[in-house]
């Protein structure tokens, strides 16, 4: 998933970010998640949750 949404244009970042114990324990493979801050653009966030929906919908989720 973070491979289309990254050709899709958005930049994520995945895998265990620090918490490999506590995803092992919940049987989580990994995950993604977006950084945001104070310079990003209302169409930034636009297009991400777009990809993340394209991305979703590739996956019938």
């Amino acid at each position: 998933m973070g491979m289309i949404i990254d050709k899709l244009g958005v930049a994520v970042r995945t895998g265990h970010h620090c918490a490999q114990p506590l995803m092992n324990r919940l049987g989580i493979q990994g995950t993604i998640r977006a950084s945001l801050a104070f310079y990003n653009t209302i169409e930034e966030i636009d297009l991400f949750i777009a990809a993340i929906n394209k991305a979703r919908d590739m996956f019938n989720c």
